[in-house]
Formats: C-alpha cells, structure tokens, sequence
C-alpha cells in the first residue's frame, strides 16, 4: 500500500539537503562575498586599535605633561620649610641605600641637613650590648627569665617566669629610651656615654655625627629571619627608643616605600606618629616635608592614608 507520509518525509529531507547544498556552495564558491566579510572585520578592528592607542598617547602626554608641572612646582612647595634643621633618619631593622636618598633629596630641597642616619640592628645582640654596657645597670640586658622544665609549671615557676620577662622587657625599654634621647637631643651629659658604648653592637649603620636633631624620620623593616621572641625584644626597645625621642618633643614620622609589604603604617599609627607611606613619589616627599615641620596625619596612597597630602595652608614654620 502507497505510504503518503513516507512520501512526504523523504520529499522534505531531498529538500532540506538541497538548500544545505546550496548555502555551503554559495560560502566555498563565492569567494568575493568571504573576502569582503573578512576585510570588514579587519578594518573595524583595526579602527578600535587606532582609536585606542591615539587615546593612550593623549593620555601619556597629559600625564607627562602634570608630571613636568608638579616636579617644577615642587621645589617651590617646599622651598625653605626645612631651612636651618637638621633631622635624622633611623632604620629599625635593615638599612636601604634607596630610602636614605628618597628622605635626604626630600630634606635637602627643602633646605634641611640630613645629619645622621642610623641603622639598628635586629635581631638584638643581648650579649654584646649587655658586655659594652658593662658596669651600668643595663649589664644586665641579656639575663635570662627562669627556665622552665618541660614537666607541668608550678605557680611559682610560672609567675618567675612572668616577673623575669617583665622586667627585661622594662629594662630593654628604658635601654631604648636613653638611647632615643641622645641620639635627637646632643645633651651632654652621665647617659651620653652610652649611646657611643653599645654602638658596635647596637648598629650596623652609623653616619654623620651625633648632635642636636630637630625632627626625626623611622624607617622599621623587620626581618623575617626573627623568632617570636626577639620580634618582642626589638619590640621592647623600639618603644623605648621613640619614647625617648617623644620627651625631647621633636617631629618624628614613620615613611614607607608605596611598593613596601607588609606595610608599617598601621605600627605607626599605633604609636601616634604621622606617617607616608610613598616616600619614593614627588607627593609622598612633599608629605615628608610637611610631616616634619608638624602636620600630623597618615599621608600617601594606601588604604590607612588619612589623606595624600596634608592640609598646607597654615602649616607650621616654627624651628
């Protein structure tokens, strides 16, 4: 019996690869009509290539060009704000040979003297700064806490322990804090003896001489090198050190790389010191600047930036 639908089925399936036929026929036959789609494309694209790079170059000669305006106004910014002083620059940790110029170009264009320039070295050698300290009560910096066995401490060994910690960590402190005062301060006095003692073993930087200083910048860099319980110890007297300089009452300021990590800003902040944290941009050196005569803030580029630059208008000028 004559199937109609089958009839149909195949009627539609000679149709459908017909018109297949045909279409790929047309794209492989035609090659005018694939050249010219493909030309299209390249010319569009190559207009949004073109289009972008003409905005890129408008970007980098304006971008030149405030660079040009801002190093020219630069020095006209700071012009004598710093006439006449001598700041120091202190390295907790490792020194950089990059910082020190950064902080002494800043200081300089200003018409400050970047006069000493110390490195302190950490981990601390306890031993050798109890032996140069031999004599005073700090002889006794590297006095051990009561050891305690491995056996279950009793509360007696427990609180020896606690009081032996305790106070080498007020000793390391104090230690920091006379040390701080003689370095900013050029007081002569019984103390000043001391700094000069201890600094073989205190230092792996010295340059410049020690004398009066009129504000101070702190670079801390600490290594990773360190066990918990010297990142303690240094801790103790990096605290010492900057309450020393704290009862001279100088300006002191915490500066920073805008590439540095972890970042120190919030170490800063926690000692109530302005900082910058972009020391090796024409705005962070501007900032130095201003920090050191006495704006007081967070300055740069980083999340814990109060702002990137202080607040210039009436900044103060006293020596």
């Amino acid at each position: 019996m004559f199937d109609f639908r089958y009839h149909a089925l195949s009627l539609a399936a000679v149709l459908l690869a017909l018109a297949v036929g045909v279409v790929i026929g047309v794209a492989i036959g035609d090659s005018n009509l694939v050249s010219s789609a493909k030309s299209g494309i390249v010319h569009d694209l190559s207009s949004e290539v073109q289009g972008a790079q003409s905005q890129a170059e408008q970007a980098r000669t304006k971008l030149a060009s405030e660079e040009a305006f801002v190093n020219d106004l630069y020095p006209i910014a700071v012009h004598g704000l710093l006439d006449g002083r001598s700041v120091g620059l202190v390295f907790l940790g490792g020194a950089s040979n990059q910082v020190d110029g950064l902080v002494r170009d800043a200081i300089t264009q200003a018409g400050g003297d970047l006069a000493t320039v110390v490195a302190v070295r950490e981990p601390l050698d306890l031993t050798g700064l109890a032996h140069a300290a031999e004599g005073t009560r700090f002889a006794a910096l590297a006095t051990e806490a009561p050891a305690v066995s491995s056996a279950p401490a009793t509360g007696g060994a427990r609180a020896a322990e606690g009081a032996g910690s305790e106070a080498q960590a007020k000793l390391l402190e104090s230690f920091g804090a006379i040390l701080g005062r003689q370095l900013v301060s050029g007081a002569q006095n019984v103390d000043r003896e001391l700094i000069s003692r201890v600094r073989g073993r205190l230092l792996t930087a010295f340059d410049g001489q020690l004398g009066k200083l009129d504000a101070l910048v702190v670079v801390r860099n600490e290594p990773p090198a360190m066990t918990s319980a010297q990142s303690t110890e240094a801790g103790h007297l990096e605290t010492g050190l900057l309450d020393g300089v704290a009862a001279v009452g100088i300006p002191v300021v915490g500066a920073e790389l805008s590439t540095y990590e972890p970042s120190q800003i919030p170490w800063f902040q926690g000692k109530d010191l302005s900082s910058v944290d972009d020391i090796d941009t024409t705005a962070g050196q501007a900032a130095l600047v201003y920090a050191l005569t006495g704006s007081h803030g967070s300055y740069g580029t980083k999340a814990t930036a109060d702002s990137l630059l202080p607040n210039v208008v009436g900044a103060s000028s006293q020596p």
